[in-house]
């Protein structure tokens, strides 16, 4: 059994350098079909990345009463913080509402100097609520409206906002369906070329291939060395691809980062670049060894 193993390698890698060019075309294939493959990965990472930056910009804000006590509103707040659907709950105090409203408009004299002219402070506690999920932002809403402490609250900024989280919340649906329709499209299209590729490779052997089921070569025999070359294709490919798409990466980074300040893709590819060149080797190997058998079977009837 080692014996035909070896041969069946052998043969395969014989096979590989005997149809250079085949080969070199069929590996170009499967380099475009891995490099679409890690675009629609890195594009996938910027969505969500985009996605979960607009999340931490959406949030339900419950501004107080100026006679509410604070030891009701941290009660409120505790209180919040306990349902399901919140994330995360912070207490702003009307001193420091004012001393953040004061860093941002530090630089406007007219507004500097209002506040100096005003004898309290005008601006409101207040809490800031943000959901696990933005579809939850209704619920959370419907809560607060319907709490037994409502009287307490001066607004809830939630209808201003319904609009905004109703818009990322589509967008997070949108996003999530056609990206898994472009991945199927674009996989099946990568598919059907790579296999067409090897299966021209496999056509211009097809008198040897006659030969040997002549002398009674098994179906396994005849198909392995076809197998090791699409092991070959796919794990030449996976690095390959690798290699072309660093480069760009790195080039490329900083014009994402304008658009997309969280992301820094060069960083996220030299920290993953292990993860990404398995996952590339898995489909590449995949690709070229499912086409390898196919091909094989269907289209020279072993």
């Amino acid at each position: 059994m080692l014996t035909a193993l070896f041969r069946i390698i052998k043969y395969g890698l014989i096979g590989f350098w005997r149809n250079s060019w085949l080969s070199l075309a069929t590996i170009s294939i499967i380099v475009i079909a891995l490099i679409v493959f890690e675009g629609l990965t890195i594009f996938n990472v910027l969505t969500k990345t985009v996605i979960e930056t607009v999340k931490e910009k959406i949030d339900i804000s419950v501004y107080f009463k100026s006679e509410t006590l604070e030891d009701d509103m941290l009660k409120i707040k505790r209180s919040l913080e306990s349902l399901s659907e919140v994330k995360e709950v912070e207490y702003v105090s009307s001193d420091k509402a004012l001393e953040i409203f004061k860093e941002r408009h530090i630089d406007d004299l007219a507004v500097s100097q209002s506040l100096k002219e005003l004898e309290e402070n005008p601006l409101l506690a207040s809490l800031n609520i943000k959901a696990n999920d933005p579809k939850e932002y209704a619920a959370i809403a419907d809560y607060l409206e319907k709490a037994s402490f409502r009287e307490k609250f001066e607004k809830i900024t939630y209808a201003q906002n319904a609009v905004v989280i109703e818009r990322l919340n589509k967008m997070i649906d949108t996003a999530e369906r056609m990206g898994f329709i472009l991945i199927l499209l674009l996989v099946l299209i990568a598919t059907m070329v790579t296999f067409n590729t090897i299966r021209l490779a496999i056509y211009s052997n097809r008198e040897e291939i006659g030969i040997m089921r002549l002398v009674g070569a098994s179906n396994s025999f005849i198909r392995g060395p076809y197998m090791v070359e699409g092991i070959i294709y796919g794990f030449l490919s996976a690095i390959l691809s690798i290699i072309i798409i660093l480069p760009i990466a790195y080039f490329g980074s900083p014009y994402i980062n304008v658009f997309v300040p969280e992301m820094n893709l060069w960083n996220y590819l030299v920290s993953n670049i292990f993860v990404l060149l398995f996952y590339q080797a898995i489909f590449g190997v995949g690709l070229g060894v499912i086409s390898s058998f196919i091909a094989v079977r269907k289209y020279l009837r072993i």
